[in-house]
């Protein structure tokens, strides 16, 4: 609940510091005293606005500050990562520089209002004239429906396999795009390996040995005559006697002194060695005469200059050597088998999904089926706490739908519904939304039964209306005055109020008062004694010049018993 409100600074009010009880308070005072400017601080320290046009005129700073205790929300302050003080309480302050800049500290930490935000409508809900800010305002016709349909177990039934589906959906389209990349990779790779392949390469050396060939077959003519005269100079030799028969000779003579010279037998020895390395050398010489016999030089060297072209052409992609070629295409190949296991897992990933959210339709039929139920029973209730209410004719709609999006069925966070609540307030009418065709009176008187059908569970701790009497006759007041106390009974209700009927049935009564000090304006807020709300009563009854009758009357309304509730 709200302990307590602290205001400097703010419009007409300088300083002033507010206590609040439990039950059902009222606020009261003439207009233009600054009952709005208090509502506004209220939706302050809950989140909302804070604009440079409330600081006081000539000050430095405006503050509001706010003390609430006995919180029944720890979920929601958990989740926004807020802890209550030792004594269990928050303590939410906003200021307010004159240059426009402002600051929130809770528990006297900084912090960013999207906090507050998040927490600040299950600290007070307000109800103006204007509009709510009524707690989970974005989904209020769901909360407040699965509230009165204690849907919380089929909610988490729902919320775990929903959980898991958008994780699965969020896992494959974050893998679907890598794969986009990807796949642009993958068919760069493809090309690659197709380039590389199509070269036919051979073993790592086959450049050094198609360079040596280009380099025989440019100089073929001095390879034919060179090796020519080597060969023919060591083995045959038609003009003459060659090297080798020489040698053969040589030695056979030597042979013929083996019987008067010791040595003769190993020199011929000596010679026979080198007549046979002289045939090889003399061999291998013929082998470069005849080694590109029978074949066109020209055509051969075109060929091995094309092959060393494309063999450059790859060294410039690939690597500057055909190692280097060979080595890439092999990593590339493993990094195209990666890209295709990719496409697996993405394959597994859709078909987990896809029988996932099965899974989630079911559970989402179970909250509809529950949600439909459900509303029937709230349309009787507020239809006839609204006819108490002085709207007997208003009909109230709360339309569960199965949401679409794209023809397919569409689900979210809180389930596969549309929620909406409609109104009809005079007879003859269509239900449309609520926002949109209800006054601000008729809207108040709605958001009261609301509350009232669904006694305020886990609803905000503390509530506030801001002239939910406004346009109603005093028959009506009184009959919104029981309601309001009865609804104090499980939630802390605040209510600011132009009505006689209504200030009568509170337990606190606050009064502010515009006066002037300094030649400047100032509004102060004060509780009101027994004495005090007779007379304030009174002056609401009277106006200008009150009567002692009136003054009697006001007397009657506060001395009737205040726990007198309502009962059909």
């Amino acid at each position: 609940m709200l302990r307590s409100l602290y205001i400097e600074n703010v419009a007409v009010i300088r300083r002033t510091d507010v206590t609040f009880g439990e039950g059902f308070t009222v606020m009261t005072g003439e207009t233009g005293a600054g009952k709005s400017v208090l509502i506004d601080c209220l939706d302050a320290v809950t989140g909302g606005r804070f604009p440079k046009e409330m600081l006081r005129a000539g000050a430095e700073r405006a503050t509001v500050a706010a003390v609430f205790s006995e919180l029944s929300f720890p979920d929601v302050l958990r989740e926004a990562v807020v802890e209550p003080d030792e004594e269990g309480t928050v303590e939410v302050v906003r200021t307010l520089e004159a240059d426009g800049r402002s600051a929130l500290r809770i528990n006297r930490r900084s912090c960013p209002l999207s906090v507050l935000r998040e927490i600040g409508p299950a600290l007070i809900g307000i109800q103006a004239q204007d509009g709510s800010r009524s707690l989970l305002e974005k989904s209020f016709p769901t909360a407040l429906l699965d509230e009165y349909a204690d849907a919380a177990a089929l909610r988490e039934e729902y919320a775990a396999p929903y959980a898991r589906w958008q994780k699965l959906l969020a896992d494959a389209d974050a893998l679907r795009e890598s794969l986009r990349q990807k796949n642009m990779l993958a068919d760069i790779l493809q090309y690659q390996i197709r380039e590389i392949d199509a070269a036919h390469l051979g073993a790592p050396d086959e450049e050094e040995k198609l360079v040596a060939a280009r380099a025989r077959l440019k100089n073929r003519e001095r390879i034919v005559k060179y090796s020519g005269f080597v060969y023919h100079a060591l083995n045959q030799n038609e003009r003459g006697a060659s090297v080798s028969v020489l040698l053969q000779k040589s030695s056979a003579a030597l042979r013929q002194l083996s019987d008067v010279m010791p040595k003769a037998d190993e020199l011929a020895s000596r010679l026979d060695t080198c007549r046979y390395e002289i045939e090889d050398v003399g061999e291998e010489a013929h082998a470069l005469l005849t080694e590109d016999e029978g074949n066109d030089p020209e055509q051969l060297l075109n060929t091995v200059e094309t092959r060393l072209s494309a063999i450059e052409r790859l060294k410039r992609k690939y690597g500057t050597t055909v190692s280097e070629i060979l080595a890439f295409r092999r990593d590339a190949a493993a990094k195209l088998a990666d890209l295709e296991a990719g496409d697996e897992r993405l394959s597994e990933l859709e078909g987990e999904a896809a029988a996932l959210r099965d899974t989630v339709e079911k559970c989402a039929e179970k909250l509809h089926s529950l949600r439909c139920e459900a509303a029937r029973r709230l349309e009787s209730g507020v239809a006839e706490t609204l006819s108490y209410l002085d709207m007997p004719k208003a009909r109230f709609v709360a339309d569960v739908r199965r949401a679409v999006s794209g023809g397919e069925r569409h689900f979210g966070p809180e389930g596969g519904d549309e929620i909406g609540f409609l109104i009809a307030a005079n007879p003859g009418e269509e239900p449309q939304p609520l926002g949109h065709v209800a006054s601000g009176g008729e809207m108040s008187r709605v958001m009261l039964a609301l509350r009232c059908v669904l006694h305020s569970r886990n609803a905000s701790d503390m509530l506030v209306f801001d002239e939910i009497d406004a346009g109603v006759s005093g028959g009506t007041s009184e009959r919104i005055g029981l309601k309001l106390k009865e609804l104090s009974k499980t939630a802390q209700v605040f209510c600011v109020t132009h009505s006689p009927q209504i200030a009568a049935l509170a337990d606190t009564h606050l009064i502010i008062r515009k006066t002037e000090a300094d030649g400047r304006a100032v509004s102060e807020i004060a509780e009101l004694d027994a004495e005090g709300r007779v007379a304030e009563i009174a002056r609401i009854i009277g106006g200008i010049s009150v009567t002692e009758t009136q003054r009697d009357a006001a007397r009657e309304m506060v001395e009737k018993n205040p726990d007198t509730q309502y009962h059909k």
